[in-house]
Formats: C-alpha cells, structure tokens, sequence
C-alpha cells in the first residue's frame, strides 16, 4: 500500500521511539497516514492518554528506559502478548485513526489488551494517530507504511551450518535465563571461546540481547532483528534459523540461544525445538525452573515428548540447597545457580558440550 501526495499525509513530532521500532529507521520528525495496515510489525504512533505509578517504562532504539507521560507522543509496533506475569493482547482485525490500543509491554509492542496480571495493573492507554511511514524511492514524496522487517538481518542461508548452541529454557517467564545466559557466555568467553549470542522466542525488547553483549557475546541477536516483533508457533523456527544462520557466518565456537517464555507457552519454544536443524545442532540444555515441580515437569516433557535430556538446570529452584538436592537426588541431574556459582554453572555445560562434541 502507498500514500501520494501532501493530502494523503500529515508531519508528527515523535517524544519517545520504541526498541521494537528499532529495524524501521525511525526519526524523530516523522509523517503519519490514515490508512492503517493492521497487522504484527507495521509502526504506528500513538498519543499516551494518562500517567501510570507502576510499569510506566519504555525501551528505546538505545536500550535506555524512559518513562513514558500523558500527551507523549510515541512510535510503537503492532503485535501480539502471552505473558503469564504481564499483559495478554492482540492486533485488531481493523485500526482506524482515533481507536484505542495499550501498551502491552516495555518495547513497545502495540496492541488490544485482553488480560492483565495485577501486579503490573492496568496498561498505558494510547490513542492512534496514524500508520508509520517511510519513503523508500529517493526524491519522491511516495509514502509507505513503516515495518520492523525494512532492515532486518538477510534471509536464512540454508546452506549455513549452525555451530554447537547452548539452548536456555525456563519453566515460564521470569526463572533467570537470561541471568544463566550471560553466566554462561562469560564463563566460556574467559576460556578463550568465542561466543554468539541469540533471543528466539518471546516478545520484542533489547534488554537481554543487550547484556548478552555486556557479558562477551561476539554477537547478540534477537527475533526483532530477523523482523518479528512477537514470536509464535508458526513464525518461530524460521525465525530462529534466520538469526542462526547469520550468527554462524562469523563462525563463532557455539552460539548461546536463549528462549524467552517458558517451554509450555504460546510464543513458539516448542517448535523451534522441533525444527530438526535446531534440534540437530543443540548441545547443551540449561533448564531454569522456579521450583521443583517446574523442574520435574520440564524435564519429564522435554524428555518423553521431544526426546530432549537437560544438562544441567539452574534458576530460583538452586537458589538455596533445598531446591538444588531435590533436582540431584529426584532429576539426578547436576544443579548449579546462575548469581551464586557461575563457574559451576559454566563447568556443567562445558561438560555437556564435550560429551556432544
């Protein structure tokens, strides 16, 4: 869809960018249309309609949060939440200048709300100004509705053999994977490997590729590079091989690969898993659960369904002796915390990746 003319078009001063936005090239002074495209990953901007106490923050292209105030002014990108911990939303079929659409979490993902966890309260309130719009013929003011995807990584190469990767699973949102990754990539970076780094599932936001990257990955990626702002099912493997394939053209020694959500969620962890060059390749699973019968579950699941076996399981559920014996004694696996003993941590994997290799 294009845009002609100064009719069709109006200028807008943007207050804050979205991290999601990041892959769009978006500027501060930007033209908006009234024709919407209402689907995942086109940019829009919206006007926040009041202040919030709580989860008032945003993600921006820098990986720096700002709060986000009444009457600001923000780019956003349409897609989809299933947060268990946050908010649940969707795209609506249609958008139309004027509609009403929330903020469904700190990247900027746009969205309809349909569920929220009270511990986060309700989501900002935004009103749509209008579709995003690049201009990508030199010298002619044609308009085009703005995506994640104009400059995103290339295509996969399937060609591209994929290096060990050191897959990071949880039992579900918040059970320090992210923490695990980066123990783990620092761990293995001191022992003179070099360390790739990837986000494949989950919904957009650079904070963790971000510290990925504080930790020594050579490289850190997620799926918005690739032009994805919320992974699913369906969307996820190729996604995923996306990001591998370009990782691998560096030929780094392994490649660390987190998967946001849990192993039972909706954003895709389980066919990505499937996708038998992933699979193949996988060398090491480093399982965080945040108790015992998360734990017991995810490796029972991994195993029976997807005949997956854990290397080692870290997260809240080794936070203190009790949780770690359960998963020695019960899982008869090896237990290692991310915060207390990155070293072990590090050790058990190494061993996993030695046993593959």
């Amino acid at each position: 869809m294009q845009f002609y003319g100064k009719t069709d078009m109006r200028r807008v001063k943007l207050d804050k960018i979205a991290s999601a936005a990041q892959r769009a090239g978006v500027k501060e002074d930007v033209y908006v249309s009234d024709q919407i495209v209402s689907r995942e990953g086109y940019v829009v901007a919206v006007r926040i309609l009041e202040d919030k106490p709580v989860y008032n923050k945003l993600e921006n292209p820098h990986g720096r949060m700002t709060r986000l105030k009444a009457g600001d002014v923000l780019a956003g990108v349409l897609g989809h939440r299933r947060a268990l911990h946050g908010y649940a939303g969707d795209v609506p079929e249609s958008l139309a200048v004027g509609d009403r659409l929330q903020v469904l979490n700190l990247g900027g993902v746009l969205g309809r709300c349909t569920s929220f966890n009270p511990d986060v309260g309700q989501p900002f309130e935004t009103e749509l100004l209008g579709a995003v719009l690049h201009f990508p013929h030199l010298g002619r003011r044609v308009g085009e509705p703005a995506h994640i995807g104009l400059e995103a990584i290339p295509e996969e190469d399937p060609g591209v053999e994929f290096p060990p990767l050191v897959a990071v699973l949880g039992t579900c949102m918040n059970s320090g994977k992210t923490a695990a990754a980066c123990a783990v990539i620092h761990g293995l970076g001191k022992l003179g490997m070099r360390v790739a780094a990837a986000k494949v599932t989950g919904v957009s936001l650079q904070r963790d590729t971000l510290n990925m990257s504080d930790h020594g990955a050579v490289e850190a990626l997620s799926f918005t590079d690739a032009g994805i702002v919320s992974t699913s099912p369906e969307s996820a493997p190729a996604g995923a091989r996306r990001l591998l394939s370009h990782l691998a053209r560096s030929r780094p020694d392994l490649i660390v690969v987190e998967f946001g959500d849990g192993v039972f969620g909706e954003y895709g962890v389980r066919a990505v898993l499937a996708d038998p060059k992933v699979q193949g390749a996988v060398a090491a699973v480093l399982l965080c659960a945040n108790d015992p019968a998360g734990a017991w579950g995810a490796v029972a699941s991994l195993s029976s369904d997807m005949g997956i076996a854990v290397t080692v399981v870290s997260g809240p559920v080794t936070d203190n002796e009790v949780g770690a014996a359960f998963v020695r004694r019960t899982l008869e696996l090896p237990a290692a915390n991310a915060l207390r003993d990155p070293e072990q941590l590090t050790r058990f994997v190494r061993e996993g990746l030695a046993v593959h290799g």
